[in-house]
C-alpha cells in the first residue's frame, strides 16, 4: 500500500510480472525496474533521441496484423498480431502508472495465443536469457498454434528442454513477446564483460530480433507461467506485413536509425 502512494519506485529486487506490481502501475505509480551492473547502466543511459527512435518502431508495430521472421539458417515463422498491446522500453518512465527498465531500447508485442506458426533455428551466438549464455550449436523449435512442439539439436536444445520440462508445466511451451532491439551502444558480446546481471543490453543491441516463450500476462494475456525465455537473434530479417523491418539485422526505416546511419 505504501508504494502504491508515491509518484515513483526504482525497483531494485525485480517485480516484474508479479500482481503486486500490476497493483502498484494501476494506482498511478511509476515504477523503473534497475538492476544491472553500475557501469553498464552509466554506459547505456537512456536518452531522449533513443526514444523517440523506440516509439516510432512501436507506432509501426502497433499497426501490423503480421510479422514474419526469417534468417539464413532456416527460420522462418508467422506471428499473427492484433490481440495484444505494443509494448516499449527506453530506459526510464516519466508517465503515471508507467513500467520501465533501464536500460533497455526495443519494442515487443505478443502474437495470438494460437496465431504462432513455423520453425525457428537458433544459431551459434544467439542469446538464450536468463541462462545468459550464446548458442554454440544450432537449434530447431518447431511451433503450432503458439506453443513449442518440438526442440532439436545438441547440448543448447538438451538444455532449454530440460529448464522447460522442470517446470511441469505446458504453459512454458507457450510462445510468449516478440520484437526488436534499437541501441548501437549495446554490444552484443556484452555478456563476457557483465556475465551477472539480467542481460537487458543483449535484448537492447541494434537489430536484434528477440522471441520469448512463456508468459505474456504482462502484455494482459492469460500466461503467467513461471517459465520464461528471452532469446535475441543475430542477423535475421522481420517484416511487418509485407513491410521489411529487420534486415539481416539492420534496420531499414531511417527514423529508427541512429543518426550516423540514416
Amino acid at each position: 500500500e505504501a508504494l502504491k502512494s508515491v509518484d515513483m519506485v526504482v525497483d531494485c529486487t525485480f517485480l516484474l510480472f508479479s500482481p503486486e506490481q500490476f497493483e502498484i502501475q494501476a494506482a498511478g505509480t511509476r515504477i523503473l525496474t534497475a538492476v544491472e551492473p553500475a557501469p553498464l547502466l552509466a554506459r547505456l543511459m537512456p536518452t531522449k533521441e533513443l526514444r523517440e527512435r523506440v516509439e516510432i518502431g512501436a507506432e509501426l508495430l502497433a499497426k501490423a496484423q503480421t510479422m514474419r521472421i526469417t534468417s539464413p539458417h532456416g527460420t522462418d515463422v508467422t506471428y499473427r498480431l492484433g490481440v495484444y498491446p505494443t509494448m516499449s522500453e527506453y530506459g526510464y518512465t516519466d508517465q503515471p502508472g508507467r513500467w520501465d527498465h533501464w536500460p533497455a531500447a526495443f519494442v515487443f508485442t505478443g502474437g495470438a495465443d494460437d496465431g504462432v506458426d513455423g520453425k525457428i533455428v537458433l544459431a551459434p551466438g544467439d542469446v538464450l536469457l536468463p541462462f545468459n549464455t550464446y548458442v554454440q550449436t544450432p537449434v530447431e523449435i518447431t511451433i503450432e498454434q503458439g506453443f513449442i512442439r518440438d526442440i532439436r539439436g545438441g547440448l543448447d536444445a538438451d538444455l532449454l528442454s530440460s529448464h522447460i520440462r522442470s517446470f511441469d508445466d505446458p504453459r512454458g511451451y507457450g510462445m510468449s513477446h516478440v520484437g526488436w532491439g534499437l541501441d548501437e551502444r549495446a554490444h552484443w558480446h556484452g555478456l563476457t564483460q557483465f556475465g551477472g546481471g539480467m542481460g537487458m543490453e543483449l535484448r537492447s543491441f541494434y537489430g536484434n530480433v528477440m522471441f520469448s516463450i512463456g508468459p505474456n500476462n504482462e502484455l494482459g494475456g492469460p500466461n503467467d507461467t513461471p517459465c520464461h525465455f528471452d532469446i535475441p537473434m543475430r542477423g535475421n530479417s522481420l517484416h511487418l506485413d509485407d513491410e521489411l523491418i529487420v534486415d539481416n539485422g539492420e534496420l531499414t526505416v531511417p527514423e529508427m536509425r541512429p543518426a550516423g546511419k540514416r
